[in-house]
């Protein structure tokens, strides 16, 4: 079931998510709705947190070649346990803040460990794309958004900007 993604500034948006502590069938569910609602969105990734779920749960597929088979992951409890010190910057965006980009520099690789959904612990080296991608959705579980990676007045500008976007949604 596709859901309803929140828009900044939203409370819950800045919120620390709690670990999830099992893995269960309304967990599978959700992962299946944040799946089809990242698709339709389009987007390469989505956090819990973005649909109102305060659990520690991300999706991402970051395969967008046309006619390329999809590679979606499903993450239960994501911690980055090592990084690179070379650094790339990306001109990241979120389904959150629509239609807003800005360059974010993080780490370039990154050593992620998290629960698959039968509840093993999975651990894989991630570059590109997938390093910036799991980095923001798991940004997200902690509260953190792209935009706070800006300076305060770039950040304050998206900030009234989604504010209008949200009043004209609400007229809608």
């Amino acid at each position: 079931m596709k859901r309803k993604i929140l828009i900044h500034p939203d409370p819950r948006l800045k919120k620390v998510c709690a670990a999830l502590p099992d893995i269960s069938d309304e967990i599978r569910k959700l992962a299946d709705d944040m799946l089809e609602t990242m698709y339709a969105a389009p987007g390469i990734g989505l956090a819990a947190p973005q649909i109102g779920v305060l659990d520690r749960m991300i999706v991402l597929d970051c395969v967008k070649e046309d006619g390329a088979k999809p590679e979606p992951v499903v993450m239960v409890n994501p911690r980055v346990i090592g990084a690179s010190d070379d650094l790339s910057t990306y001109d990241e965006g979120c389904l959150s803040i629509p239609d807003v980009y800005a360059d974010v520099t993080r780490p370039s690789e990154v050593r992620v460990e998290w629960l698959d959904l039968d509840g093993n612990l999975q651990e894989r080296d991630m570059d590109g794309l997938w390093a910036t991608c799991v980095q923001h959705e798991i940004d997200h579980l902690e509260g953190k958004m792209f935009i706070d990676y800006l300076k305060p007045l770039k950040r304050q500008m998206i900030t009234r900007k989604m504010q209008k976007l949200k009043r004209e949604m609400a007229r809608e």
